[in-house]
């Protein structure tokens, strides 16, 4: 597959139990592109399905700087949709906090992340999976870096957040009452994660040791970040890796 759409493929950037991303080039304009197609196996999934197009189609309807935009949308001869997204040049938060960083540099790309979550919430829109991942970076020609959401696949309105059923997120970073399932979740959730954000992005991994949903139901709320860290260092039997697969740094 050389070409989707009028889109050339150039080659692959990411790839999920959902979807996968490439890295394209629209030649009639002669600017790079993303191109993120849904995954074969959930072509014939409607409410998957549905939830891919609600993606582009929030993405398209939010027109602000700090959210990736979408530009065109589309279906393979396979049927499966795909949508093109302007295509962001700086990598993800994620990829510094395995580097590591400035500290003043990481709370400076916080304070922008949060400006771009504020964008979502004031209209009306609930993330649920915000991860230093989805904090994309777009790097200008005089330096300046900017913060933008990416990945709306499992966002809900806030209104139609009441009664929903699904658990989607990233554990390492999920808000207690969102594993729990609790209902109407708000965007305080977001708020929760973004903060979880902020703590790996200074220390290198996310504040709890979590490799799924019921460790966090498990957790004792009065728990501090790190605790958990600590205790495993001191037990030789305890290996010490959290959701991502990273690990702690030392």
């Amino acid at each position: 597959m050389n070409f989707i759409g009028r889109y050339r493929l150039v080659r692959r950037i990411g790839a999920g139990s959902f979807a996968t991303v490439w890295l394209g080039h629209d030649d009639d304009l002669d600017v790079p592109v993303a191109v993120k197609v849904l995954a074969d196996n959930w072509a014939s999934n409607n409410d998957v399905r549905n939830r891919f197009l609600w993606e582009a189609r929030i993405m398209r309807r939010i027109h602000d700087r700090r959210l990736v935009q979408v530009y065109d949308i589309g279906t393979l001869d396979d049927g499966r949709p795909y949508f093109v997204m302007d295509y962001i040049n700086g990598g993800s938060m994620n990829d510094l906090r395995s580097q590591g960083i400035d500290p003043v540099r990481a709370l400076q790309l916080c304070a922008e992340a949060c400006r771009a979550l504020d964008v979502l919430h004031a209209q009306g829109i609930i993330h649920r999976d915000v991860t230093p991942g989805n904090l994309l970076l777009s790097r200008s020609g005089s330096g300046a870096t900017q913060v933008l959401i990416a990945d709306l696949g499992v966002a809900k309105s806030m209104l139609d957040a009441v009664g929903a059923t699904m658990t989607a997120g990233t554990p390492s970073y999920m808000a207690p009452e969102q594993a729990m399932g609790v209902t109407p979740l708000d965007r305080r959730a977001d708020i929760y994660s973004l903060t979880a954000v902020t703590y790996a992005m200074l220390t290198g991994h996310p504040p709890f040791l979590v490799r799924g949903i019921a460790d966090i139901l498990a957790r004792d709320p009065s728990q501090p970040p790190g605790a958990d860290r600590r205790t495993a260092r001191r037990s030789p039997n305890t290996r010490c890796t959290d959701a991502l697969g990273l690990g702690s740094r030392p």
